[in-house]
């Protein structure tokens, strides 16, 4: 997939992946390429940024791991649930509407 046609959707697709459960960073980037069927093969220099602005947004909180390596986990805020909430009702929208003109 090209990078273009991810603009304006990668918040959405990062929140998406730690929703289910709290996940580092190396753990989302496996979790959307698993989910896209190995569409989203995303480098970390695109997924960790967006990580970095999610949480100074105040869309993702992260701590410390304790367990085995360090690493730094994030899970969705109160803030970040709702926002998810938005971005999936705004994407079935379009979604729905581009099909209409297109089919």
């Amino acid at each position: 997939m090209e990078a273009e046609q991810l603009k304006g959707h990668l918040d959405g697709l990062v929140l998406a992946v730690i929703a289910g459960e709290p996940k580092h960073g190396y753990a989302v980037i496996e979790a959307l390429k698993v989910r896209s069927q190995g569409r989203l093969d995303l480098p970390e220099g695109t997924v960790y940024p967006a990580l970095h602005r999610l949480e100074r947004n105040g869309l993702l909180a992260s701590e410390w791991s304790d367990t085995g390596r360090r690493r730094r986990v994030y899970r969705l805020t109160t803030k970040g649930e709702r926002e998810l909430g938005i971005r999936r009702r705004r994407w079935r929208e379009f979604a729905s509407t581009v099909e209409a003109v297109l089919a």
